[in-house]
């Protein structure tokens, strides 16, 4: 993928709907298809069989009190433009940088220290693990460790470039200690890195580190720098573990509860893989609470021939998928190794994304928009007004000298 494909013109998309492209060439068959009527369902732990009907009332108030008070979201044009652009690597971006100025990848051999505090790579990998005061309160190794093709808040941070990434990929001390670098910044989150092909679980130290995780949730922020830094560097395969791990503690288990949103505003659309975010989405929309607040599932669709109309429009309940048809799928996605080429949004050329979440809580003018179909007659299959034929006028003219008004056609 090139920042353009042949001589075809990048247009900037200007809705939510033009920036995703989950759904586009969505199948229910396509994920679905190999489910087996009775196959076992696992119920999240959090969920108790054995309720009472009391209990069950209960829950029915609880849930009816949510839904009534719960505030109605809207996408974010803003998240959904900046991660567009990611996906589709950058395109209409500029890249001049000689190899000797990949400050990156000479960080990563140790070759040269961050700037502006001057540590070096290594002094970081093997002294801060585990001192989370460090870890949570600096803010300008991040970008060093996790570089992208955007600009950061460090400003002395280089942006990647493609040459960068090709070079970098193909160093094998620069790969092992990125993986190192992740793995210390999963530990700082609670989580722990289980095998080469991303699978993640809880640390010894989750219950800590998840209430931390969700109340400074500036390190919401840094979690995409993270996922997307993974996808630029060669290790795409491991983001749907690590989403999938956080969608079930912010829906299912509740640990994370502050972390909904970003989980799926932001997280989900770092992979790059349609059928991993179809999947991620179907699961959280089985958990989420109300459910006819879920805004991220599968679009209305709108018939042949319709205009399309963008105005803010009510969200409304997406249709639920079952348990037992997603259950195989979601499953795997701890497991998936063999996304990392990143070579699934249908070879569409479109800009990255730069991601100053600090943006989200207050969204551009055009967030949220929906595109919902005129139809050119009305439901009763008559013209509407505005296309209605003028009728003739059923009254004579005047005569010039009194006559009378008389009507056409009366008898």
């Amino acid at each position: 993928m090139g920042n353009l494909l042949g001589n075809q013109r990048y247009r900037e998309p200007s809705t939510v709907e033009e920036c995703d492209s989950t759904w586009e060439t969505d199948s229910e068959s396509e994920e679905l298809q190999d489910h087996q009527p009775g196959d076992h369902i696992t119920e999240p732990r959090s969920r108790n069989e054995a309720d009472s009907k009391e209990g069950d009332e209960s829950i029915n108030i609880q849930n009816k009190d949510t839904r009534d008070s719960a505030p109605k979201l809207k996408r974010s044009f803003y998240a959904a433009k900046d991660l567009y652009k990611y996906r589709h690597s950058y395109p209409n971006s500029k890249e001049h940088r000689q190899p000797s100025e990949y400050r990156n990848l000479r960080f990563y051999l140790n070759t040269i220290p961050l700037v502006p505090d001057g540590i070096y790579i290594e002094e970081i990998l093997t002294k801060w693990k585990g001192d989370y005061e460090k870890l949570e309160h600096n803010h300008t190794y991040i970008q060093w460790l996790f570089p992208l093709r955007e600009q950061g808040l460090n400003f002395y941070a280089q942006e990647l470039t493609q040459a960068e990434i090709k070079e970098f990929q193909g160093t094998r001390e620069a790969k092992r200690r990125f993986l190192v670098a992740y793995t210390v910044m999963l530990d700082f989150f609670g989580i722990k890195l289980l095998d080469k092909n991303g699978t993640v679980a809880r640390a010894a130290n989750w219950q800590d580190r998840f209430q931390h995780l969700n109340e400074s949730q500036h390190n919401y922020l840094r979690i995409t720098r993270i996922l997307k830094s993974l996808g630029e560097l060669g290790f795409e395969s491991f983001k749907a573990p690590l989403v999938k791990l956080l969608l079930e503690e912010a829906l299912v288990e509740e640990t994370m509860p502050n972390m909904v949103h970003s989980v799926l505003e932001y997280f989900v659309y770092t992979i790059r893989n349609r059928k991993e975010r179809r999947v991620l989405l179907r699961f959280a929309q089985l958990h989420y609470q109300p459910p006819e607040h879920f805004i991220w599932g599968l679009p209305k669709k709108r018939k042949p021939g319709a205009k399309i109309n963008c105005t803010q429009e009510k969200n409304t309940a997406r249709s639920k998928p079952t348990r037992e048809a997603v259950a195989k799928n979601t499953a795997s996605l701890h497991t998936s190794g063999d996304s990392s080429t990143g070579k699934t949004e249908n070879n569409r050329s479109d800009k990255t994304e730069n991601e100053n979440q600090a943006k989200t809580a207050n969204p551009a003018s055009t967030d949220g928009q929906v595109c919902k179909t005129e139809e050119k007659s009305s439901k009763n299959g008559k013209p509407s007004v505005a296309n209605k034929p003028k009728q003739a006028n059923t009254f004579k003219k005047k005569p010039e000298q009194g006559g009378r008004v008389e009507k056409q056609n009366q008898k």
